[in-house]
């Protein structure tokens, strides 16, 4: 995924309300920049963080710029949970998920559930469907182990359970994971920041629903999944 236009740096002056980002630009501007993530997004929303930010396409917007990429530990980290499925549908489409190839068919939004909508729903000849939902991570507190989420989420641990649902009907159902960090070399579910959607990923395992967790490399040009990182935490088979 490359970005449309140059993104512009500058210095985080603070993040509040979960959608707004107040940023002092390079060259001296003040702007105020959507902030695309619903999450807690700790340890990358501290005053004084280099952030940089894309100019808004759309005439409508009300803020003229978006919250990209914050600069932390030394390397980037994607921050905008719009990106993540933008990333699986180019790389679905150029067959670079080797866990995914064979369907021909890559559907958006569809429907899974009395309440919910999946990512992507992937039909093939003769196989069953595959339900594909996508969640960014963006949460690293130690080491190199990337986890999720960085809050409570609730919604998200919904949409295990309607994945599980899926496997049982005899459908295929896969958790993708896309690390928006080039610091980390495993995955594992965050337990102390939400310990039922921890359980809930293992549960869902359990019962068949697939769990694959990609890195990213990220630029200032680009970002691009890589390759498939181990999830530390996954229930160990018998």
């Amino acid at each position: 995924m490359d970005f449309q236009q140059p993104l512009a740096r500058g210095v985080l002056t603070a993040r509040y309300k979960r959608f707004f980002a107040d940023v002092v630009l390079d060259d001296g501007r003040a702007i105020t920049a959507h902030c695309p993530n619903p999450g807690a997004m700790l340890g990358l929303s501290t005053p004084g963080m280099t952030v940089w930010v894309s100019p808004a396409d759309g005439p409508k917007r009300k803020l003229a710029w978006t919250l990209e990429l914050v600069k932390a530990d030394g390397g980037l980290v994607g921050v905008n949970t719009m990106h993540p499925n933008r990333l699986v549908a180019e790389s679905l489409a150029a067959d670079a998920i080797a866990e995914l190839l064979g369907y021909a068919v890559h559907r958006r939004e569809v429907k899974m559930g009395d309440a919910s909508r999946v990512d992507f729903r992937l039909e093939g000849q003769d196989r069953a469907a595959c339900w594909l939902e996508v969640k960014n991570c963006h949460l690293r507190r130690s080491g190199t182990l990337a986890e999720f989420p960085d809050c409570e989420a609730a919604r998200s641990s919904r949409h295990l359970r309607e994945l599980t649902a899926r496997v049982r009907e005899g459908d295929r159902a896969v958790q993708f994971f896309v690390i928006q960090r080039t610091d980390c070399d495993h995955f594992a579910a965050c337990a102390e920041l939400d310990r039922v959607y921890a359980a809930e990923l293992k549960n869902a395992a359990a019962a068949g629903v697939e769990v694959l967790c990609y890195a990213c490399d990220i630029s200032v040009d680009a970002i691009r999944l890589t390759r498939r990182l181990p999830w530390a935490d996954a229930p160990s088979r018998t």
